[in-house]
């Protein structure tokens, strides 16, 4: 899973335009407390279905599923990602 980590927190330093940089985060902690506003976290879901080349089915959108790197990490690997 630290491979998805890391490759999750890449996107979110490009596509997340968070007010701190997500390095200094925790996985743990709250993206939209770091400033995640809703357009980016739909312009960040894009880009993690391209950079893991699957589809997140609606039951997965939603705020929760994209409020850490964790919750990301754990969507993109029940979604089979590696």
């Amino acid at each position: 899973m630290s491979d998805v980590v890391a490759r999750v927190r890449s996107v979110i330093a490009a596509q997340g335009h968070l007010a701190k940089d997500v390095s200094a985060l925790g996985d743990g902690d709250d993206l939209y407390e770091n400033g995640l506003s809703s357009h980016a976290t739909v312009n960040l879901m894009l880009a993690l279905e391209n950079e893991f080349d699957l589809e997140f089915p609606d039951a997965v959108l939603r705020r929760s599923t994209f409020q850490s790197v964790e919750a990301i990490s754990a969507a993109l690997v029940s979604l089979g990602a590696s």
